[in-house]
């Protein structure tokens, strides 16, 4: 039995910041990498002073989350958001109620998705090769639905709303300087709709958006020039599930951070079934996923930690963004519907 090697110089991060895969060997051998471009790094965090977060997605409902919990406690990954993707109409109030309570027990945030959206729709341009209107809610119908969800998960308790539409988007913004949304409610943008340059997610931000998930096939420099122009944080898959493209991008984690900051490091799971709308007949493969994604965060972490780039993690149960820029409203004031009692009844 041999003795374990002695770790090698430049194996951990260093006094002046992580260290990159690889370094140390690949500098030995004079294939060493440039040095990081200062004006690359994110001059933005959270309000706390972190510079990432953590988020589960994929979480479809009480049990599911129980695990993810359960899961998270023994690998010892800090979770900041749990979010779903099947829908708020696909949980009883029962269940929102429970999944808003074990959330608030272990200070971590839920996020759920708003209502219908044109892929579940009777309309087929979703299903042709160009995908049609793809997420977005199609007609005044499904933005109604979309507006009930967030009305009912509000009035549960539910302080973190996820959108695939940029006019639901609007709309639920405006609720929410309104007050018929609690003032504290954040609204996060979907990946299924993400934008992919700087302009774009400048205008979700506007637009109300409190986190943004980008696409996973962006590059780093990319990533650089959305920060640019904008501080609202980012959410990004460091493994994508197959309809995401299925992109695994662990070895970047540390170079996200550091050019994406304020973000939020998702931990997703290629080659697996999808399981939107979920119901029980999927509950097998949702737990048994909710699993294997709680220990590639895991992975992760154990990734950054040996890059010494594991610093700056957001407190748990932080979740505000921090001041963000938004369009002028533009909201007709009537007097009489101030005090309508059909608003009333659905203030929050």
């Amino acid at each position: 039995m041999t003795d374990a090697p002695t770790p090698s110089p430049g194996t951990a991060g260093t006094a002046s910041g992580p260290r990159h895969p690889g370094q140390y060997a690949l500098t030995l051998l004079g294939h060493g990498a440039p040095a990081d471009d200062p004006a690359d790094s994110s001059p933005h965090s959270f309000p706390d002073g972190g510079t990432w977060r953590t988020e589960i997605p994929s979480v479809e409902g009480p049990e599911a989350l129980a695990t993810v919990l359960e899961e998270s406690e023994r690998l010892e990954v800090p979770v900041h958001r749990i979010s779903q993707g099947s829908g708020i109409w696909m949980l009883t109030d029962a269940e929102i109620t429970e999944m808003v309570a074990a959330c608030a027990e272990r200070d971590v945030e839920l996020c759920l998705f708003t209502g219908p959206r044109g892929t579940w729709d009777i309309g087929a341009a979703t299903r042709t090769d160009s995908r049609g209107g793809g997420l977005r809610a199609r007609g005044h119908d499904q933005v109604a639905g979309c507006v009930e969800d967030a009305l009912r998960a509000a009035a549960l308790g539910v302080r973190c709303l996820l959108v695939a539409d940029e006019g639901v988007l609007w709309l639920l913004h405006q609720l929410r300087e309104q007050g018929l949304l609690p003032a504290d409610t954040t609204f996060k943008v979907s990946a299924l709709v993400g934008p992919v340059n700087p302009a774009a997610y400048a205008v979700w931000e506007r637009l109300g958006a409190d986190s943004i998930n980008i696409p996973s096939d962006l590059t780093l420099q990319q990533i650089t020039e959305i920060r640019r122009v904008s501080r609202a944080p980012m959410d990004f898959y460091i493994e994508a599930p197959d309809d995401l493209g299925g992109f695994v991008r662990l070895y970047d984690a540390a170079e996200l951070i550091r050019r994406g900051a304020p973000i939020y490091l998702k931990f997703g799971l290629s080659k697996a079934p999808g399981i939107y709308p979920y119901g029980r007949q999927l509950r097998e493969v949702a737990l048994s996923t909710a699993r294997e994604r709680v220990r590639r965060g895991r992975l992760v972490l154990d990734l950054l930690s040996r890059l010494g780039a594991d610093g700056g993690q957001s407190p748990l149960g932080a979740r505000l963004p921090g001041p963000l820029h938004r369009f002028p409203l533009d909201i007709a004031t009537d007097p009489d519907q101030a005090t309508d009692p059909r608003l009333a009844a659905e203030r929050i």
